[in-house]
C-alpha cells in the first residue's frame, strides 16, 4: 500500500486579523507549508471553508487562492461541510493522492470571521443548521449545543461544573501554543463565575469564533524530496459519515452516530484499537460535543464522557490526551480551517515537535472534525513511521 505523507505543515496565529484579508491569511499558511515540505509544488488545491460567501462575500475560493499563491493552472476546488469543512478538504486531498491521479496535493483551511460582526455572524452560523425547521425558528449553534448539554446533564445527573474539565484542559494546553488565541490557564473558580451564554452553556463551554488558516502538503512517500528531514507522518486512515441535519430527526439526540461510524471505519483501515491511540484531537467547539465524541468513539461509556474531563483523564498526562495544543477552545474556532489545524497539531505531535506539550513516544493520533452536532463527521488516523 502507498503511504500518503504529510510533507509540509503551515498555520497562522488564530485571532482577530482585522488588518488582512482572506486571501492573505490563506497565503501565509500555504507559504509556510510549501516551505516546510522542501519546496514541493502542488498539482491540486483543496480549500476547506465554511462561511466565506456569507461573511467575506467571496465564493470560488479555489481559483482565488490558487491565483494568489502563484499556482495558476492547477486543479482547485472548495469543500464545504460546515465545521467539518477542513477535515473534508483533507480527506479529498488524501483521496486524490491515494488514487494516483494527483502526485502532490495542497490542502488549506481558511476562515475570516471578522469580515462581519455581531448578529451577521450569528446569522451566518445559523445557515449550517436545518433552515426550514431550526434556523428559521431562531436556533443558533450555541443554543442547540445548550439544549443538548441541558438534556445530557438531566439524563445523566451531571453537576453544574461537570463540564469544567474540558475548558481547563484546553486552556492549560494552549499556554505553550504560540498560534493559539488564548494562552492563559484558567482555574475552576474562573469557570464557575463565567457568564452564561445560553443556559447551561457558559462562555468557557464554547470556542471563540476567530480568523485563521492552516495548510498541509500531501504526497506519496516515494515523491518526497531527497533532502526531506522531518520524521515521516502518514495519513493511515480516513473516513467520513453523515447524520440528520436536524436534531429532532434523530432516534437519540445524545449519541453522535456519525462520529462513531467515521472513527470506526478509519481505525479499521489501520487495524487499530483504542489502546493504540496516543492522542485524540476532538472537535471541542462546545464542551458537550467533546463529551459526546469521547463516548461515540468509545473512550467512555454513554453518559460518562464528562467524567474523563472531570478526572483529568484527557490532560497531556492522562489516559487519552485531547486538545493537546489547546484545541478549538483555546486556539479559537477558525470555522472551515479547524480540521486542518487538527492535522497540523497531530503532525506536530507525531514529529516530536510539540515542545512543552509533547506527548512522549506519540505514534498514532486520531483527529475528528464535526459539521454541526455531528451531522457530518470526518475522521483521520495519523501515524508516525519508524
Amino acid at each position: 500500500m502507498t503511504d500518503i505523507i504529510i510533507a509540509g505543515i503551515g498555520q497562522t496565529e488564530v485571532g482577530e486579523h482585522w488588518e488582512i484579508g482572506l486571501r492573505e491569511l490563506a497565503f501565509s499558511a500555504i507559504h509556510s507549508a510549501v516551505e516546510d515540505s522542501g519546496g514541493l509544488k502542488p498539482q491540486a488545491l483543496f480549500v476547506g471553508n465554511m462561511l466565506a460567501p456569507n461573511l467575506s462575500r467571496q465564493a470560488h475560493l479555489g481559483a482565488l487562492l490558487a491565483d494568489y499563491a502563484g499556482l495558476l493552472g492547477i486543479e482547485s476546488a472548495t469543500i464545504e461541510a460546515a465545521g467539518a469543512s477542513g477535515g473534508a478538504a483533507l480527506r479529498q486531498g488524501y483521496l486524490a493522492v491515494k488514487s494516483g491521479f494527483v502526485d502532490i496535493a495542497l490542502v488549506v483551511g481558511v476562515e475570516k470571521f471578522t469580515d462581519k460582526v455581531g448578529a451577521d455572524v450569528d446569522a451566518a452560523l445559523a445557515t449550517t443548521g436545518d433552515s426550514d425547521f431550526e434556523s428559521i425558528q431562531g436556533m443558533t449553534p450555541a443554543a442547540q449545543a445548550a439544549l443538548l448539554m441541558k438534556r445530557y446533564m438531566h439524563e445523566y445527573d451531571v453537576p453544574k461544573d461537570g463540564f469544567a474539565g474540558f475548558a481547563l484542559t484546553a486552556h492549560a494546553n494552549g499556554v505553550a501554543n504560540k498560534h493559539a488565541m488564548f494562552r492563559k490557564a484558567i482555574k475552576p473558580e474562573t469557570y464557575a463565575k463565567a457568564e452564561v451564554i445560553s443556559d447551561p452553556l457558559n462562555m468557557f463551554d464554547m470556542a471563540p469564533n476567530a480568523d485563521g488558516a492552516a495548510a498541509v502538503i500531501l504526497t506519496r512517500r516515494d515523491l518526497l524530496p531527497s533532502n526531506f528531514s522531518h520524521p515521516l507522518v502518514k495519513i493511515a486512515g480516513s473516513a467520513s459519515s453523515s447524520d440528520t441535519l436536524a436534531l429532532h430527526d434523530r432516534k437519540d439526540t445524545l449519541y453522535f452516530d456519525a462520529a462513531q461510524i467515521s472513527a470506526g471505519k478509519a481505525m479499521k483501515q489501520v487495524g487499530a484499537v483504542l489502546d493504540d491511540i496516543d492522542l485524540f484531537e476532538y472537535h471541542d467547539t462546545f464542551s458537550i460535543y467533546a463529551a459526546l465524541q469521547l463516548e461515540a468513539v468509545g473512550f467512555a461509556i454513554k453518559g460518562k464522557g464528562w467524567k474523563l474531563a472531570a478526572d483529568n483523564e484527557i490532560g497531556l498526562k492522562g489516559k487519552i490526551p485531547c486538545a493537546t495544543m489547546g484545541g478549538m477552545k483555546a486556539r479559537g474556532f477558525a470555522g472551515g480551517a479547524s480540521g486542518v489545524y487538527q492535522a497540523v497539531d497531530a503532525a506536530t505531535q507525531l514529529r516530536g515537535q510539540a515542545e512543552a506539550n509533547q506527548i512522549p513516544n506519540a505514534k498514532i493520533a486520531l483527529i475528528q472534525s464535526l459539521g454541526g452536532p455531528a451531522s457530518t463527521a470526518v475522521s483521520h488516523i495519523l501515524q508516525r513511521l519508524a
